[in-house]
């Protein structure tokens, strides 16, 4: 793709979006068993991402009136987009968080192309990606699918054809002279540079075909065909949400900061959560947002605040699945305001609500028109999109995402996969992301938020664990 190309308006409005204590990354961490072929990475990665998708390669420039266009990076070079770091193994899961969030703070270099990988070695169990992307280049889900086409089931003998024919059937910046992976401690250099912790924690910044046979991807728990809904009910659902009242204050709302943290569980295996789904009446989705609203409602009244239903902004996939992501890949996606009913104290009372909204929701137009919404931003000034993305932020506390990966396991450049979480960016002034991400048979939940609002999302990890333990005992 030679020259220069406008970008998408949808797009224009998640690059318009970023301020310094809220940036529109999509972050995702995978953990592997053992060590990580570096020179293997690199020829996956420029073979089956920078190769086939254009704005891998692609910077973001200033067109007439201001307009993003995106422009071939002529300079383009993959050493600068994938860079080491060492952490020592005593730093445990706490230092890998530690580490995680501090790179949720820091922005992507604007005169690159908007992606950086971090290869972490040294954590225990094995080496760790961190990857960064930008949501102007596509929304999660189809990043979730770009990153998974990285991947081979961890049986193959074989190359597989360069395809990506199979992913619905099959089922989701450092300069090169820092490049020093056993390097504990370098800096990184501006733009990226922000006070952080010494030593370790002061990170480093030296950094092809779709799913295959055993990386499959299912459908979304809401299906886009269950949205699509032409005339007055689009324009109701557009009035609904323009009127719907502020979420009520608590520790998960208000001004943001740059510092950011992170946390995610141990895997759970998906079985049990089946289980308490087939013994309680739900879905694995339903029993999941069950789970977290209790998280929620615990977390809450460890802080004194009330105990009243707060809104998460869930993303809905309006692509198909059945097709191959386009190479230009972009925003396809809406999102839904679910009202999480905290207020009740009873498990299953809360499930059979948590029902009854999802089930309201699958019949809303809502997700189109906030995709129409979030298009019609991207034409406006950056200033007034802000203005709009604020108000709406006030009426949610947390945005939610649940992505269906593979349910085989897979490997990565010959080393196999043993779990990921990612986050997709908080709008407006929202705080709080929560994700739910499920792989061969488990599912992990990972927590990102602002220090400002929850420094400890340990804790919200922690009453995951224990509200799911508690619903399983309700099951006969």
């Amino acid at each position: 793709m030679a020259g220069r190309e406008r970008m998408a308006s949808i797009d224009a409005a998640w690059l318009q979006m970023e301020e310094p204590a809220n940036l529109m990354m999509i972050t995702a961490v995978l953990w592997f068993d053992g060590a990580m072929d570096l020179e293997r990475l690199r020829a996956v990665v420029r073979e089956r991402l920078v190769e086939r998708y254009p704005r891998f390669r692609q910077r973001v420039v200033p067109g007439p009136l201001g307009a993003p266009h995106w422009e071939d990076a002529q300079d383009f070079e993959l050493e600068e987009h994938l860079s080491t770091l060492r952490v020592p193994e005593s730093a445990g899961r706490e230092g890998l968080e530690a580490l995680v969030g501090d790179w949720l703070g820091v922005p992507l270099d604007r005169s690159r192309p908007l992606w950086h990988f971090h290869l972490v070695r040294g954590a225990q169990g094995g080496d760790v990606l961190l990857a960064r992307l930008h949501h102007c280049i596509a929304d999660g889900i189809a990043l979730a699918r770009v990153l998974l086409s990285l991947t081979d089931p961890v049986d193959a003998g074989a190359e597989v054809p360069d395809t990506e024919a199979g992913a619905a059937r099959a089922a989701a910046p450092g300069s090169l002279e820092a490049h020093d992976e056993d390097s504990s401690a370098v800096t990184p250099s501006e733009p990226e540079r922000r006070p952080g912790p010494p030593g370790w924690l002061r990170l480093a910044r030296g950094a092809r075909s779709a799913l295959r046979k055993g990386a499959e991807m299912v459908r979304e728990p809401i299906l886009a065909g269950d949205l699509v809904r032409e005339g007055a009910k689009g324009a109701a659902a557009l009035g609904k949400l323009l009127v719907l009242p502020p979420d009520p204050r608590t520790p998960l709302r208000g001004p943001l900061s740059p510092r950011k943290v992170a946390a995610w569980s141990e895997p759970i295996a998906l079985e049990r959560v089946k289980a308490v789904g087939r013994a309680l009446g739900g879905t694995v989705n339903d029993v999941l947002l069950t789970v977290v609203t209790g998280a929620l409602r615990r977390y809450l009244a460890t802080r004194d605040a009330p105990l009243e239903d707060v809104h998460a902004l869930v993303p809905v996939n309006l692509r198909p699945m059945d097709v191959p992501v386009p190479r230009e890949l972009g925003n396809r996606f809406g999102v839904v305001f679910l009202r999480l009913p905290v207020h009740l104290a009873e498990p299953r009372r809360r499930l059979r609500e948590v029902m009854k909204r999802m089930e309201h929701l699958k019949r809303s137009p809502e997700a189109v028109v906030m995709s129409g919404m979030l298009e019609l931003l991207g034409r406006t000034p950056a200033a007034l999109e802000r203005a709009v993305v604020d108000v709406m932020g006030t009426k949610a506390s947390l945005v939610a995402t649940n992505v269906p990966g593979p349910r085989q396991p897979v490997s990565l450049a010959g080393s196999r996969l043993a779990g990921l979480t990612f986050w997709v960016p908080q709008a407006g002034h929202v705080g709080l992301g929560v994700s739910l991400f499920s792989y061969a048979g488990q599912v992990t939940m990972g927590v990102a938020s602002d220090a400002s609002r929850v420094p400890d999302p340990g804790a919200i990890i922690a009453a995951f664990q224990a509200e799911l333990d508690s619903l399983a005992t309700l099951a006969p």
